[in-house]
């Protein structure tokens, strides 16, 4: 489910699960994770990551894991990895990037993002909450007024707002990125190691408040949560109670 590619220093990192819209599960995790392992061990000067077909990802995978509690702190483990290789990532978003698919867009030091790709989180829609990292990253990479419609509203986010943000750097398909990255591989490792380092030290990784990891924990714990659950099974809108 997950496919390398190696061009000169320029890794490329598919999801691969097209049936499934590139949907996260536990499996899916563990090989993206080793993969990124691979591709630095092999010697990339630059890793590109995105997805087969229409989809970057949808996200975690609903019908699989993501209510098991051990689920989120795997996909935070793994956003955490990808945010600190050594080596420049570049996400191509070719299609929409939701949920946990955005995180992993956002964990990566560029993005290049098709025309007709939108970017979200839709997790208060189905009762479940993403960690402190995810909140701050998107602030700073969008700003407090988009961040909180994409949150609190579950606003989409379109590629040329994205790009008038900044939260898309180019506007372009994946040979568009990887090209790029071809680019940027022959620039001074050390250089751009050191900029990635001061960059991601915007204040996301700081640690949380007990309060608002404990406000977090309550909604994966939540009645609600299970309601979504049992919504999505039946296939009709859930009636969340705040419980």
């Amino acid at each position: 489910m997950i496919v390398s590619t190696q061009s000169g220093p320029v890794t490329t990192i598919e999801l691969a699960r097209e049936a499934k819209r590139n949907a996260l599960d536990e499996d899916m995790l563990i090989d993206l994770g080793s993969a990124f392992t691979e591709a630095v061990d092999s010697g990339a000067r630059v890793i590109v990551l995105t997805g087969r077909g229409t989809v970057f990802s949808a996200g975690a995978d609903l019908s699989g894991p993501i209510y098991d509690p051990t689920f989120p702190e795997k996909l935070v483990a793994l956003i955490a990895k990808i945010e600190s290789t050594p080596v420049p990532v570049v996400a191509a978003l070719n299609g929409a990037a939701l949920g946990a698919g955005l995180q992993l867009a956002m964990a990566a030091d560029l993005r290049v993002m098709a025309p007709d790709a939108i970017a979200g989180i839709p997790a208060a829609k189905i009762g479940v909450a993403v960690d402190e990292w995810t909140i701050r990253r998107l602030v700073s990479l969008v700003g407090s007024g988009q961040a909180r419609g994409m949150f609190i509203g579950c606003d989409p986010l379109s590629a040329d707002r994205a790009h008038d943000l900044g939260f898309a750097n180019r506007i372009g398909d994946l040979a568009d990125a990887q090209h790029w990255a071809a680019t940027i591989a022959g620039f001074a490792p050390l250089t751009l190691r050191h900029y990635k380092m001061v960059l991601n030290g915007d204040g996301a990784r700081d640690e949380a408040p007990t309060e608002r990891h404990e406000a977090m924990l309550a909604a994966w714990l939540s009645d609600d949560v299970k309601e979504a659950r049992r919504a999505r099974e039946e296939k009709r809108a859930p009636v969340f109670q705040g419980k």
